[in-house]
């Protein structure tokens, strides 16, 4: 292979060829610039293992831990929601009368701030000012007691409470 000053060796494609004005600047260094270009070599090629490999591991390791707990705590809260769910489904239907007993029974806890209205198979339920712990009661009595769904919202979220409509599917209704 000839590495002369025309550069034919480099143009060839070889990667040996490619190496050789490397090569041959690198001869020409005195032995003290060598050991420091070579220090400085080493300097980045440490700094390059660092960033790419061994410093995104390390994150990952660190994280790991609280990542696969919150992953195991939804899952655990999924589990529960699909029994919940299954349970739910197992349960035989309420009729019509008994599902609207417990639901004006459930918007009576509520007081002045809730208005129930029937309208078929379905239930509007008028609110003005409830909490928001208020509310998870109501719908969760409205799911276990009256086996109602749902299907409509339109909430507010004004000062302390929640105001607007929520509709509620019962009797077995779509």
């Amino acid at each position: 292979m000839n590495t002369s000053s025309t550069g034919t060796a480099a143009v060839g494609g070889s990667p040996a060829g490619a190496l050789a004005p490397l090569r041959q600047w690198w001869r020409t260094l005195p032995a003290r610039e060598r050991r420091l270009v070579a220090l400085a070599a080493g300097v980045v090629l440490l700094a390059l293992l660092w960033w790419l490999a061994l410093q995104p591991a390390l994150q990952t390791l660190r994280t790991a831990p609280a990542a696969i707990e919150a992953a195991e705590a939804q899952l655990r809260t999924m589990q529960r929601l699909a029994a919940e769910a299954a349970e739910l489904r197992s349960t035989p239907p309420v009729n019509g009368e008994q599902a609207a007993a417990a639901l004006r029974a459930a918007t009576e806890r509520l007081g002045e701030q809730a208005k129930l209205s029937l309208q078929g198979d379905r239930a509007v339920l008028t609110l003005n000012g409830i909490s928001t712990s208020q509310l998870r009661d109501w719908l969760a009595e409205a799911r276990s007691g009256a086996r109602a769904r749902p299907v409509e919202a339109s909430l507010l979220r004004s000062g302390p409470g929640y105001s607007g409509t929520l509709v509620v599917a019962i009797g077995g209704a779509p």
